[in-house]
């Protein structure tokens, strides 16, 4: 039997039994060396240095330092990083692309239960479920059988704002659903829009005419407050601003004093801070329905990484191609 290549868990060590659970890691075990009780939260600690030496694949996750040179000069062997994770911007470096370090990432992964979250909020949000809770709540009562007039999925109009993997698994699932659904993004033309199923529109044009908006952009210097007091001017009276992607594309200041008005709902997974301050009006805000980043892997959804991350070591050490390699030079634009 060959020798299995060594292998080292670099990411918060409290994350590795969530992420890869008895079973999935049995499986890593089969295909790499690796020690689940040694993980990499200093890349010069003793024993990490030692293994570093020897290492051919590192797993990465959260929490992950940087791969700097001196990292990189300590494991001459490396060849391949695979991240139980999305973005890999936070700890790789010019080094790693330099050197043709294959990096994977488990982002196609991740985006499953974000677009999942989204897909929920979106039907919510069309009953108008978050208002007519906190209305029956302080009424105690409702007219039950009657029919509430302004509220329903039946041809509710759905903007995507980005078609990131994230945006792109989103309007799979809003498919089998009697919606119309639109798309922004200045990365695409009509032909790929055509091919997800969808009609491409100006991000101005699609703020106009959805009743629910939904973000799936990167956070770049170009989407910082993308959407601000202009655009949240365009949105119609009574419409929805989902954000799932990063907090800093929105314009807080712009939002509060929209949702002040009453003319716009929010459900915002992501802010700008994060965590907000204790102070925010956010939280207080009738119209704002707010969640602590939980639209990411969570609890039994993130086995799903590590999973990914075995894969994609079975398919390196078959002398297969990676499944979900980063393409390093659209990292810029990529969330």
């Amino acid at each position: 039997m060959p020798e299995r290549p060594q292998a080292l868990f670099a990411m918060t060590a409290q994350n590795v039994p969530h992420i890869f659970p008895p079973e999935v890691l049995a499986r890593l075990r089969a295909s790499v060396e690796i020690d689940p009780t040694l993980v990499a939260h200093d890349f010069t600690e003793p024993r990490v240095r030692e293994t570093l030496a020897r290492t051919e694949v590192l797993i990465t996750g959260w929490g992950c330092p940087r791969l700097d040179t001196a990292v990189l000069e300590a494991a001459p062997k490396l060849r391949a990083v695979l991240h139980a994770a999305g973005s890999v911007k936070g700890f790789t470096t010019p080094e790693v692309w330099q050197r043709g370090i294959a990096v994977s990432s488990a982002a196609a992964a991740n985006a499953l239960p974000v677009a999942e979250y989204t897909l929920a909020m979106i039907l919510l949000a069309g009953k108008d479920v978050f208002a007519f809770r906190d209305l029956l709540r302080a009424r105690r009562t409702f007219p039950y059988g009657d029919i509430v007039p302004g509220i329903g999925n039946h041809g509710r109009r759905v903007g995507v704002v980005g078609a990131s993997r994230i945006g792109r698994r989103l309007i799979e699932l809003l498919r089998p659903y009697d919606l119309r659904v639109g798309l922004a993004d200045p990365y695409v033309d009509a032909a790929e829009a055509a091919r997800l199923g969808v009609p491409l529109l100006p991000l101005d044009d699609l703020l106009r005419t959805s009743d629910i908006v939904t973000l799936h952009a990167p956070q770049t210097p170009e989407t910082r407050h993308l959407v601000g007091p202009r655009e949240l001017a365009l949105m119609p009276t009574g419409s929805v601003l989902i954000n799932t992607a990063r907090g800093a594309l929105v314009d807080h200041d712009a939002l509060v004093e929209e949702l002040r008005t009453g003319r716009l709902n929010a459900v915002l997974d992501v802010t700008d801070p994060e965590p907000l301050p204790a102070d925010s009006p956010l939280f207080d805000l009738p119209n704002a329905f707010i969640t602590p980043h939980l639209a990411g892997s969570q609890g039994n959804e993130v086995a799903r990484l590590g999973l990914t991350v075995v894969e994609e070591a079975e398919r390196l050490l078959s002398g297969g191609e990676l499944a979900y390699a980063v393409d390093h030079t659209a990292l810029e634009r990529a969330a």
